[in-house]
């Protein structure tokens, strides 16, 4: 049986101002919290790369902005801060990174309502290191099935409660259609609204590439994703890749999408914070784009991406 891997776990505490180390290994939540019982809670995942969080900013604004969507009361930002910095140096000091590893770590932050009653919500760290999986992903690429989500492209802004645009602990549903994906032989889903609109991945962020000649004889590059107002969660990693492909001279584009978009296009990546830009290589079976340009274009992204921070 393979070893658990190794987890620093801080949790954001008044009378410990730069968090509270507690064992990972031992009970830590009680079984009433609601974000047990009900999901009730957020959440950020990002990746750590020699120390350094990427894209911090981003997540602790989408964070707050979850929390505000469940009418959570988080601790401030330089709260949370001090807390990462805490759990990296930790795992640093407890887990030294082994040379040619990447020195690459997840770190999570999560938010729940506490126990029925609680005066404040219960938050903390954790930090543990990339796994296998997302490494070889980005490398091969993927193959993805089209899945309904069960909801038109306007349900978001009809139905504020149902919380699309906000990153919750209620993956139940995201995770069974992973599960339904990989019975199917597949790696990953591109959900679609029931009115035929491309939307996102159950844990990523769906961009498209196409390249055009010019008249001069030049390409041009366009970049594009769904419409960030059809309920789907907006990707600090395609928020931050669209910045330097705009300043690197790529055109950029918002949907709206439908599924023959993504087979009429050059390249199609899923895009997240740990996994980074993972190649689909097939959706329900049919090859997308071009493997030789595909190849060139997430070579030229992930330089873009590598210079972000």
């Amino acid at each position: 049986m393979t070893s658990p891997a190794p987890v620093v776990l801080v949790f954001l505490d008044p009378t410990f101002p730069d968090g509270r180390l507690a064992d990972a290994s031992q009970p830590q939540v009680m079984v009433t919290d609601q974000g047990a019982t009900r999901g009730d809670g957020v959440f950020e995942t990002m990746l750590a790369v020699g120390g350094n969080v990427r894209k911090i900013q981003a997540h602790l604004d989408r964070l707050a902005g979850s929390a505000d969507a469940l009418d959570l009361a988080i601790p401030s930002q330089d709260e949370w801060c001090r807390a990462i910095a805490t759990a990296l140096s930790e795992h640093r000091a407890q887990h030294p990174p082994a040379a040619g590893d990447g020195d690459e770590l997840v770190v999570k932050l999560v938010v729940t309502r506490g126990v029925e009653g609680a005066t404040a919500p219960n938050c903390w760290v954790q930090v543990s290191p990339v796994g296998a999986g997302a490494r070889r992903q980005r490398e091969t690429g993927i193959d993805v099935i089209l899945l309904d989500r069960g909801y038109d492209s306007d349900a978001a802004e009809r139905a504020p409660w149902l919380l699309l645009g906000a990153k919750t602990l209620s993956y139940a549903v995201n995770m069974a259609a992973l599960r339904h994906a990989h019975k199917q032989g597949a790696d990953d889903v591109i959900f679609i609204s029931s009115d035929g609109r491309v939307l996102e991945g159950p844990t990523s962020t769906v961009l498209l590439a196409h390249v055009e000649k010019a008249d001069d004889g030049t390409s041009v590059k366009r970049l594009i994703t769904p419409q960030l107002d059809s309920g789907i969660l907006p990707g600090t990693s395609q928020g931050a890749l669209f910045t330097a492909a705009k300043a690197a001279g790529w055109e950029l584009g918002y949907g709206p999408l439908e599924p023959q978009d993504l087979l009429d296009a050059d390249a199609v990546w899923l895009i997240s914070s740990v996994r980074l830009l993972a190649p689909v290589n097939h959706i329900d079976g049919k090859q997308v784009g071009t493997p030789s340009v595909q190849k060139e274009l997430t070579a030229e992204l992930n330089g873009l991406f590598a210079g972000i921070q």
